[in-house]
């Protein structure tokens, strides 16, 4: 069957996103997570007026491989190379939550602080883990961090009654529009990041306690760039980033 306005040969199995909100949040784990997940589309809203917001939601104390490293020290190292990442992506703000890495919980703690951020700075998308991955290994953190993010977005900043203390402080209700899970084995829309895959590997190669060498050109460089144009094939674009969509009920 053909279908109107289709292109020989044209494989498109996502629908392309297009469209730029005029507030966003990546909601991520650890230091970098947020570039590798999301980086480019973030690069690409910011640099259109997109005010985008990163909420990290651990320290990072744990991400280190050298025997040599304290949690102290790492925790110092890491925050720097996230200001410079998020810098380099065009990110507005940084709100830290202070949970040591490898021990953040999907408790209500947890919970009325990510409310309390959308509720705050109100985006209209939030960029997140996809907490059911279940084709590779992710790690704890990343699961929780999606787990309250979802439920956080719905029902429990939408609505009044949920954590009514924060309301006194002049924040109030907010209705987040979609959730953009990446990581996620269901891709199903995607974004062409043409434009801002090189701020992507700019920011990340900011990490270099977690990414040592990564740089333009570099393997890893080459690495990343091929499976953002292995997400483009059939699209007309040469790089995409992909997510799962979930758009919340109002």
């Amino acid at each position: 069957m053909t279908y109107p306005f289709s292109m020989p040969n044209q494989v498109t199995k996502f629908e392309a996103i297009d469209y730029v909100p005029k507030r966003a949040m990546v909601i991520f784990a650890h230091p970098d997570d947020a570039e590798i997940g999301a980086g480019a589309t973030a690069a690409l809203w910011a640099a259109q007026g997109c005010e985008i917001t990163y909420v990290q939601c651990t320290t990072g104390s744990s991400g280190s491989n050298d025997t040599e490293m304290t949690s102290e020290r790492i925790v110092g190292i890491r925050a720097a190379e996230q200001r410079a990442a998020a810098d380099a992506i065009g990110a507005s703000d940084i709100v830290v939550l202070d949970h040591p890495d490898g021990e953040l919980e999907a408790d209500r703690v947890f919970l009325g602080e990510v409310v309390h951020a959308i509720r705050e700075y109100r985006p209209e998308v939030v960029f997140t883990h996809d907490q059911h991955r279940i084709h590779g290994f992710q790690h704890r953190d990343h699961r929780n961090v999606g787990i309250t993010v979802q439920d956080a977005v719905y029902p429990y900043a939408r609505d009044h009654l949920h954590f009514p203390e924060q309301l006194v402080e002049g924040v109030e209700p907010y209705k987040v529009k979609h959730i953009f899970f990446w990581g996620t084995d269901i891709p199903d829309v995607i974004v062409d990041v043409s434009d801002s895959v090189d701020t992507k590997i700019n920011a990340l190669s900011k990490h270099e306690s977690q990414l040592p060498g990564l740089s333009f050109g570099s393997e890893m460089d080459l690495r990343m760039r091929s499976r953002h144009s292995d997400a483009a094939k059939g699209y007309g674009f040469e790089y995409g980033e992909s997510f799962r969509r979930l758009t919340a009920r109002t």
